[in-house]
Parts: structure tokens; sequence; C-alpha cells
């Protein structure tokens, strides 16, 4: 069983006087351990903390920032079996999936190492010819960060990885949900060399420790993924000293079908991005937008790809699909499906859960697909964020265009056809942070994540994701003559 507390100035802390969140493993019920939930006055410490070693963190050089981070990353590597099982314990995706995941955590810690170290200045050119204008970029200060369960272990390194080595000391609000893993993260943070202070890790709840974030005087940005009213509330509370906030907030992704798109691969595509981790990713598949012409010949596909998804324990071996994370999940996707047939929508796929013993105790939810979806039922319209395809058709791009760019979200969208050109013309119509051509995954390591629209605001990864963490400073000189050359030498 394993007992968490919070992570503050080099040391965990178990404080009697806190409340705490118990943890049950999705696939069986089990329990699987308990961690503390950071209050405000914690909060407020941890901040201290890190303004009090803010000057020193960045006065170490990004150089040695750097090789803290590759070192944190070998550690993660070595450590990546026992993570990934213990984050399959507590979220419930498969060890496969995990394994993945805490790769590329890892990964982008080596990246901002490198990139940490490429951070340019310039000299502008002046006004007048004695002026000098040089141009550097420094640390913003303390940061903040609010990390959600669905991939904590990825995500907590997107955030960690650009602030220490930009040289910004780093404050975490955990997931309370699925804080054991990180816990592993930040124990190889701190013995590859994080300075005291400058890493403090709480596991808390939104409208407490991240509320006490969001609106504290002494953290300069904040970088949030949640959801879309999380997002606001972030942006609420952190207005009143004006800091810095980089958001990436709800998705709710259009995956379109053109006419003359490979049916086979599109439906293989949109299934396993609709219903990987049970669809609870900001940029899992939302609305299905076909061609009418092979509207019957791809729904009939995505409904047996569906039929055909064997869930199970992500602990057991061959697992590809496992449990929502909890009734939560399990509830919406009910009352989504309730909604969309009430208003016409067809049932072609799943809409319940497993009916097999073996579920019993789980959160399992079959992959769902509905198909003739009205454009106002809640799976068209809302973030179901569970295991739910909604499908509908349309007759000429510029309605898809309408439907898919009709919403407020604009996270990530996806379109699949065999004429790049067409494709690329719809690419840049689509009105989405970032969007996949023949792909059905939008994220990389080298190129910005984030939202239009209320999906969010700043970018993470690619070297926007560091830009975030440093502000630029204007130095402007004037140049003094040299005694004895004010006459001419000619």
């Amino acid at each position: 069983m394993r007992e968490r507390g919070i992570f503050i100035n080099g040391h965990w802390e178990m404080h009697s006087g806190l409340e705490t969140f118990t943890i049950f493993n999705p696939a069986t019920g089990d329990r699987v351990g308990s961690t503390l939930l950071a209050d405000a006055a914690i909060v407020d410490r941890a901040v201290g903390a890190a303004h009090a070693v803010r000057a020193d963190f960045e006065a170490i050089g990004a150089r040695a920032r750097g090789d803290i981070l590759r070192r944190a990353a070998d550690l993660i590597d070595e450590r990546t079996p026992d993570m990934a099982r213990l984050l399959t314990e507590e979220q419930g995706k498969p060890v496969s999936d995990n394994i993945k995941e805490i790769a590329f955590g890892a990964e982008v810690l080596r990246y901002y190492a490198e990139e940490g170290t490429r951070v340019y200045g310039s000299i502008r050119p002046a006004s007048a010819p004695d002026i000098r204008n040089l141009v550097m970029h420094q640390p913003v200060g303390v940061a903040a960060a609010i990390v959600p369960w669905n991939y904590p272990v990825d995500l907590y390194c997107w955030k960690v990885g650009p602030a220490l080595a930009a040289g910004c000391p780093l404050v975490v609000k955990s997931p309370h949900e699925t804080p054991l893993a990180i816990a592993m993260v930040v124990d190889c943070l701190h013995e590859a060399g994080v300075p005291s202070g400058a890493i403090a890790d709480l596991p808390g709840l939104g409208p407490v420790a991240g509320e006490a974030l969001s609106s504290h005087p002494d953290v300069r940005i904040i970088s949030a993924t949640a959801s879309v009213v999380a997002g606001q509330a972030i942006l609420r509370a952190s207005a009143g000293n004006l800091k810095r906030t980089c958001l990436e907030l709800g998705g709710h992704a259009p995956f379109i079908v053109t006419a003359n798109a490979d049916i086979v691969e599109a439906a293989r595509a949109a299934h396993r991005r609709a219903f990987s981790n049970m669809g609870q990713i900001c940029i899992t598949v939302n609305r299905i937008l076909v061609d009418h012409r092979v509207h019957k010949e791809f729904s009939a596909l995505m409904a047996e790809l569906a039929d055909a998804t064997e869930l199970g324990n992500g602990l057991e071996d061959g697992v590809g699909y496992g449990p929502t994370l909890n009734a939560s999940v399990t509830d919406r996707a009910l009352r989504h499906i309730k909604d969309a047939t009430q208003k016409g929508a067809r049932l072609i796929a799943g809409g319940r859960a497993p009916q097999a013993s073996e579920f019993a105790k789980g959160h399992y939810f079959r992959p769902t697909v509905l198909d003739d979806t009205p454009l106002n039922a809640l799976p068209m319209i809302e973030e179901t964020y569970g295991p739910i395809a909604a499908i509908a058709a349309y007759k000429t791009e510029a309605e898809m265009l309408n439907i898919a760019n009709g919403l407020e979200f604009g996270l990530a969208a996806y379109i699949y056809g065999k004429d790049l050109d067409r494709l690329w013309t719809l690419a840049e119509r689509l009105e989405f942070g970032a969007v996949g051509v023949n792909v059905n995954d939008t994220s990389e390591l080298q190129a910005p994540f984030g939202g239009w629209k209320m999906s969010g605001q700043g970018r993470e990864l690619g070297r926007e994701g560091l830009d975030a963490y440093l502000e630029p400073k204007h130095i402007k000189f004037r140049l003094r003559k040299l005694s004895g050359f004010e006459s001419d030498q000619s």
C-alpha cells in the first residue's frame, strides 16, 4: 500500500492535519493507496521555498540545469517498468500504453535539457550611432503547474522540463486521482540534483490548492492542463497580479473522412484515437464527419472494430484497452448516449458496461459508436471524455467546415483522404491548434501543442514551450567616446 505525502524543500512530508484521498484500482476496485491533499497554507510554504531559491537556481546556469534533467530522464528510464505498473494500478491504462507515456516524458526532459542551453540574445538596430540595443531572455520567476490525471507522468514532464531548463523554480499541483507514479518522478528529479526548493509536488483539489497557486502573488506563470471550466477559474484567480498563463483546455476533435480516403485505414485510425485510454484524452476523436458517399461503409467498419475491442485489466499481458477512471466517466457516457438516441442517433456498437463477471468490480464501458448523430446531441457539442464516437454524414466541404469549426473548441482535428493538395487547403481552414492529415496524433516533441478559442492559450512542447518561461529584456547602452580619439584620424 502506498501512502504518499507532499514534497517541499527537498523532503517528503506527512501532515496529520491535512485531508487525504484514497486511490482505488479502476479495474478491480481494490485500494491502491492514498495521498495527502495540500491546502492553501502548504501552497504558500512551497511558493515561499521556491521564491527563496530563485536567484541561486538561475545562477547555476543552463548547462548545469540540463545535466540535472538528463540524469532525471535516465533514472526515469531505469524505473519505467515499476512506474508503468503503478500508473496502471491507479489510472487504468494498460501497462504498454504507460510505458510509451513515460518514455515520451523522459524524452521531453532530455529535449529541454538541450533547448535550455540555446537561449540566445541579439543586438538590435539603434536610433543613433552611439546606441547599442541588447535583447536577452531571463527566467520569468517562480512557476506553477497543474497536471491532469489522464496522462500524469507525460504531462508532468511537459511542464517540469521547460520550467527547470529556463531556470524557474516550480510548484506543481499534481492530480489527487493519480499521484503515485508522479511521486516516483519527483524522486528521480530530486536524486538527479534538483536543488531544495526548486521543485515542490502537492497533490490537491482545484478549488483549494489550484486556486491558491493561481492567485499567489509570487507565482509569475501558471501552466495548466485542465477542463475549460477549470481554465476559466485559473484565469480569474490569476488576473489579480497579471501572471502569465499557459492553458491547454478541453477539446472536441473532429475526425473528417473524405470521399477518396482509404476507409479501412481511416476507420482503424479513428477507432484507436477514439478509444485509446477509453477516450479520456484531450485530443480524442469525438465527432466523426464522413462524406455521405462513404458514410455507410465507414460506419459499418467502426461498429465492427468497436464490437471486436477486447477489454481487460491493464496489468495483464496483451491487454490494449482497460477501464475508465471512475463512475463519473461512465455516468457521463450514459447521459450522452441517452441524449443522442432520444434525438435520433442510432446506437450501432457498445452503449453499456460489459456483462462478464470479471468486469463487475471495475469501471468498464464498451467502446460506443453512434451513427446519424444529430448535431445538437450532447456527444456532438460537449466533451464526453469517455469511450464514445459519434458519426454524422456531410454532403459538401463547406458544410463539413462549418460543422468542424462550429464549436467553441479548437485543440485538434484530423482529416483523411488521398488528394493531398486539397487536404492542405482544408487543413489551413480548420480552426484548431493542430491538424493531423492522414495521422491520428497531433503531438510532436519539436512542435508547439495548444488550442485555439476555448481550448486554451499558450503552447507547450517545441521551442515555444521554453519561451513561455522566459521574459525578454531590452538593455540600451550609450557608448562613451574613447579619450584621445576625438580628432580626425585621417
